[in-house]
């Protein structure tokens, strides 16, 4: 027998692949792709990211730009692109209406309502998460359905007890209201995240001497940073554009910014830009917040989905 092998010339151009420690199994090792098609496949999903942000933000693009247009060529169909920008429809904004006012009202409702959901929805939620009795999932059960009623059965017996009390058109009635509707969602959110936190921490706190109120104060909300900024960032954003509650519960002195847009619509051109003007000055505040939070609010997302 010759101790040299022949060699096939076709076999040794085709591609191979190589065996692993599963060998015996017959599962055979691909070769990795190489970096082009990684590149091609990092391209097309950039592109297609890209086509869904352009088309989720072309409201706010048309608003934009419908703004910043002459008013003479700001609402032509079909649209015009080729005009000289203005920034008119904001200076009449702050110069003919209290549109200040309604920018005050909006955020001191919705700081104040997200400050009083935050001082309740806490304890509540750590309760809650430390509670394993059947009390617990009926009181979970029952703010989920209080959370899903229609807006419309909720608002208008509030507009009675506001009638009632005397705080009509006040801005601590609209925020207390805020607080009741959207109270269910903060429990629910901040219970995740009290219940992603181990109960040996409670137990070895406790031991040391701690109560259960300074247990919650001094170990648990420390290591809740990212969950209670998450909590209230989504509080915030709920009050800050909240409609229907506002248009309720508020006449002149309370009305909130979504509450002006809405008496804007239906109106003259110019108003109609000092509409889209103060939209965009309600959405900006929104984006520039969520951009800064937004490292807090992913930590906080990921910390509430560890335990259930």
């Amino acid at each position: 027998m010759s101790d040299q092998s022949t060699v096939d010339p076709e076999a040794a151009e085709r591609p191979t692949t190589t065996r692993g420690a599963d060998a015996g199994r017959g599962e055979l090792y691909r070769r990795p792709r190489g970096p082009r098609t990684s590149r091609i496949g990092g391209v097309v999903a950039g592109v297609v990211l890209a086509v869904v942000c352009v088309v989720m933000l072309s409201p706010v693009l048309w608003t934009a730009f419908s703004v910043i247009k002459p008013t003479s060529v700001a609402f032509l169909n079909p649209p015009t692109f080729t005009f000289t920008p203005t920034f008119d429809a904001f200076v009449n904004l702050w110069q003919t209406t209290n549109f200040y006012q309604y920018l005050i009202n909006t955020a001191f409702v919705a700081v104040i309502s997200t400050a009083i959901a935050l001082v309740i929805g806490l304890p509540a939620a750590y309760a809650l998460s430390r509670s394993p009795s059947w009390v617990s999932v009926a009181l979970l059960v029952a703010a989920l359905v209080f959370r899903a009623l229609p807006r419309t059965a909720v608002v208008l017996p509030m507009y009675e007890i506001a009638r009632t009390l005397g705080i009509y058109d006040t801005r601590i009635a609209l925020a207390l209201a805020l607080v009741a509707i959207n109270q269910p969602f903060s429990i629910w959110l901040l219970r995740n995240f009290f219940a992603a936190i181990p109960k040996e921490i409670d137990e070895a706190a406790m031991i040391d001497g701690c109560t259960r109120l300074s247990l919650l104060r001094r170990v648990i909300i420390p290591l809740m940073g990212p969950g209670i900024i998450t909590a209230a960032l989504f509080m915030f954003l709920f009050a800050f554009q909240e409609y229907l509650t506002a248009v309720v519960l508020t006449d002149v002195n309370s009305a909130t910014v979504p509450v002006f847009i809405a008496t804007q619509l239906g109106q003259t051109l110019p108003l109609l830009q000092q509409a889209g003007a103060a939209s965009l000055l309600l959405t900006l505040p929104v984006f520039v917040f969520a951009f800064i939070a937004q490292r807090y609010l992913i930590a906080g997302l990921n910390a509430g989905s560890v335990k259930g």
